[in-house]
């Protein structure tokens, strides 16, 4: 049966349950991921003659086969879908770049002093968060401004106040009212820690009066320096004001999610609001193969929102989407209570739906070309590379390192590029057990054989095989590692990278594959073995470092802390072991004692080597 009269067989017999669909190309690669309502439905939908977005008709032209998953319902649907994604980053879904998460400010009101400090992360641990600060924002700023106005403290000290304790810096200088020295009574701290909240929320205008009557004031004695720093401060705040939203009713956060497509890709902008300030516009760029603007924002806020994220009780969008009760549900799971999604028309809400409509459509004229650039760099590259190689894909590709310093901590590195991008989850590290002395050859296989034994036994984390090797090496370490390869059952195409002159080296040809240093498929190649390079010397200077710590420990008055100290203050272990006395003494956090028994330790050892 052909494959054409396959995949009809398979779509006449879809259940008509939740679920998610995963599509295949001819290489058996994951190419697009989605969820169902009903799976016979929405799969039938692909392959009927109906027009298509050209990226739709471009991935149903790449489909060879498919399979689902059942689920209980909808929200499960989404929340598989999600998972699914993040791990296999198919080349036709909405990849969400994993960055770090904008900063907040943090005050844990259970504390009986209670601090205030920045933070990327957001736990449900009853702390108040305040943020996200951005497009303009320096969260550093907000918060000299509240130190500066009100004195609450930013400083991770265990506050056990004590009159006779010295205060630091930032009491003597006006920034912290000192309670670790009891010099604010805890009633009169929660006050401060009041108002700091109140001035978070907007609701406090103490901290623009303060700063305005010291800015005078140091103008007035002609510390102008002191002057000027007080009006920048002023000039932060009057941007903060200035993004105050009027007629939000009783809701003062809220998120809302503008849509652009121009026929190739998309651009979603999400506008935040927070304690009823815009806090700015984040935007996204995506090729993503969905079925139109309902699949596409669904998808988009499947992986925008995380478990450690903070989710508004409204969620703004311009047009329904099928799923929305399912997300609904699924968001109120992770954000603790109830989430309303909302289609506003009129008024303020309408006005920064436009606005989020209309960043995307700036990011998305001028990301095209950018996402082309990167396209081009990574699936691009995949796609080239496995061209010149006459293999069926290099969309998953593992690369492997050695290091060791004189046969000494030897440890290998596993490097994997998913779509030629680092997928550091999927990154492994060896400390080689079995050789003896520096032999890089054994130390492969020996690496080769651990990795290819767990996934033969069936162990997940080592359960996908790569489309490709690459080994840092010409053609002996090419020969070595594919007979190795060879030997556990495994084969699995494979090249050398040689560093001197970039050339690819081939199983079984002698001359290698020479490529423009421009060529993206070689770019390629570079960077999957420089990482792997990165990865196992930082692995090894570690093991290395804790070697040293160990062997500092030895020292009669030298322990974990001194030793760290030790290793900080010189380039390498052996200045340690060469300094005298005075050299030792002179360093931060090492007492003459201490210095003395360094020192006297390794003349013994001189002396009996």
């Amino acid at each position: 049966m052909e494959r054409s009269e396959l995949l009809k067989e398979k779509i006449r017999n879809l259940p008509e349950n939740p679920g998610v669909y995963i599509m295949r190309n001819a290489a058996g690669e994951i190419i697009y991921i989605g969820k169902a309502v009903v799976l016979r439905n929405r799969v039938r939908q692909y392959f009927n003659n109906s027009p298509k977005l050209p990226k739709v008709q471009a991935m149903v032209d790449n489909i060879a086969d498919f399979e689902y998953v059942i689920t209980l319902s909808e929200k499960d649907a989404l929340t598989l879908e999600a998972n699914l994604v993040k791990k296999h980053k198919p080349k036709y879904n909405i990849l969400l770049k994993d960055d770090k998460h904008s900063p907040y400010i943090r005050i844990d009101t259970s504390l009986k002093f209670p601090m205030l400090e920045v933070t990327r992360k957001l736990r449900k641990d009853g702390a108040r968060y305040f943020g996200p600060y951005f497009n303009g924002i320096n969260v550093r700023d907000v918060v000299n401004i509240i130190k500066s106005a009100y004195g609450i403290r930013t400083c991770s000290a265990k506050m056990k106040p004590d009159k006779n304790s010295r205060e630091c810096l930032d009491y003597f200088i006006g920034l912290c009212k000192a309670p670790c020295t009891g010099r604010v009574t805890e009633e009169e701290y929660a006050e401060t820690v009041r108002k700091v909240l109140a001035f978070l929320a907007g609701k406090d205008n103490t901290a623009e009066t303060l700063l305005q009557e010291r800015m005078v004031r140091a103008a007035e004695k002609e510390d102008f320096e002191r002057a000027i720093a007080y009006r920048n401060q002023l000039n932060t705040l009057k941007k903060l004001n200035e993004r105050t939203v009027a007629n939000l009713g009783n809701i003062s956060d809220l998120d809302l999610f503008g849509y652009c497509a121009d026929g190739s890709g998309a651009a979603i902008g999400v506008c935040i609001v927070r304690g009823g300030k815009m806090m700015g516009v984040k935007n996204f760029y995506m090729t993503d193969a969905g079925l139109g603007y309902g699949d596409t924002v669904a998808g988009f806020m499947g992986q925008y929102y995380r478990k450690d994220s903070f989710i508004p009780h409204e969620i703004c969008l311009a047009e329904s989407v099928d799923s929305a009760e399912a997300l609904t549900e699924s968001l109120a799971s992770y954000a603790g209570h109830k989430v309303e999604i909302t289609y506003p028309k009129i008024g303020a809400k309408k006005s920064l739906l436009v606005c989020a409509e209309q960043n995307a459509a700036d990011f998305l004229s001028k990301s095209a070309a950018e996402s082309k650039r990167k396209t081009d760099m990574t699936q691009g590259a995949c796609e080239r590379l496995a061209s010149l190689l006459g293999i069926r894909s290099a969309h998953r590709m593992e690369c492997y390192d050695i290091s060791n310093i004189s046969g000494v901590d030897k440890v290998s590195s596993q490097v994997v590029f998913i779509g030629g991008a680092p997928a550091k989850e999927e990154y492994r590290k060896y400390k080689i057990k079995t050789v003896e002395g520096a032999n890089d050859f054994a130390s492969m296989e020996e690496t080769l054989r651990r990795r290819f034994a767990r996934a033969a036994a069936g162990d997940e984390k080592f359960s996908d095989l790569p489309d490709l090797i690459v080994i840092d090496g010409g053609k002996g370490q090419l020969s070595f590692a594919h007979e190795a390869m060879l030997s556990l059952g495994y084969d699995i195409p494979m090249v050398g990278l040689a560093k001197r002159e970039e050339e690819i080296f081939t199983v079984g040809h002698s001359e290698p594959i020479v490529l423009s240093h421009a060529d993206n498929a070689l770019k390629l190649l570079q960077r999957i073995r420089d990482e792997a390079h990165r990865f196992a010397i930082t692995y090894h200077r570690t093991l290395r470092k804790t070697r040293y710590v160990s062997m500092l420990e030895k020292i009669p008055l030298v322990g974990p802390k001194k030793a760290k100290i030790l290793l900080a203050a010189f380039p390498n272990f052996n200045d340690i072991k060469e300094s005298d006395e005075a050299a030792l003494c002179a360093i931060d956090g090492i007492d003459k004692a201490a210095a003395r028994s360094v020192y006297e330790y390794f003349r013994e050892k001189e002396k009996t080597e």
